[in-house]
């Protein structure tokens, strides 16, 4: 009965591993102890979180230090500026004495300007050239009275118009047209000497023309009194 028992009683022991198991485990112990002695051993992984803090931060920190090197060029910039203003040169030659530009225009006093557009009859071509566009102006002399016209063109200042306003000059309209006018004058010195020629001047719109028609009349009327008498 005793062995019968001893048989059928169930054991606690463990069962017996392999001989593969075993040689197994023995390799993985001796790798193990291998990497622990050079500093080795299984690599860790940072959490994911770790990471993401750690990227923002380097991030921040380079939006920083560009921030500041921007801000320190723009002081930089100020300061080149600012460096830039005080520079002085002198100049390379000195005028000592002021030149004076005469116009023989000194002695006279101006009642009329207006900007228009002189042209001059060519007799060879039978047509209209332009003389040139600028002021009219009508000047009185300060001590005989007598009242010339004058024209002087745009940027170069040169005379296209120079006589006086004589008795026997007509104001007649440009066919076509009225803001326009056309004289004849026997002694025009635009050139340098006496010439007599057919000139129209063109105004920039009809009020502009009579009123320089009615600054001719006058200094017309004006001048015959002292050419009469001079006569």
């Amino acid at each position: 009965m005793a062995d019968e028992s001893a048989k059928t009683a169930p054991t606690t022991e463990a069962p017996q591993k392999t001989l593969a198991e075993q040689a197994t485990e023995t390799a993985t112990a001796v790798k193990d102890n291998v990497f622990s002695m050079f500093g080795g051993g299984v690599k860790k992984e940072a959490p994911k979180a770790a990471e993401g803090e750690e990227n923002d931060r380097s991030g921040s920190s380079k939006a920083l230090k560009d921030k500041e090197a921007a801000e320190k060029g723009d002081d930089d910039d100020e300061k080149a500026d600012e460096e830039e203003a005080d520079v002085h040169f002198e100049p390379v030659v000195r005028l000592t004495e002021k030149v004076e530009t005469k116009t023989n225009e000194e002695s006279e006093e101006q009642t009329f300007k207006m900007r228009a557009k002189l042209f001059k009859f060519d007799r060879e071509s039978r047509e209209w050239k332009e003389r040139g566009t600028g002021d009219v102006r009508l000047l009185k002399h300060k001590e005989n009275g007598k009242t010339r016209l004058v024209m002087r063109r745009d940027k170069t200042l040169k005379v296209c118009a120079n006589h006086y306003i004589v008795p026997d000059m007509k104001l007649s309209p440009n066919v076509g047209s009225d803001r326009s006018w056309v004289w004849n004058a026997a002694a025009d010195v635009s050139e340098g000497e006496p010439e007599a020629s057919t000139l129209a001047i063109r105004f920039a719109n009809p009020e502009n023309a009579n009123e320089f028609k009615e600054a001719f009349i006058k200094a017309q009327q004006e001048n015959e009194a002292l050419f009469t008498k001079k006569d």
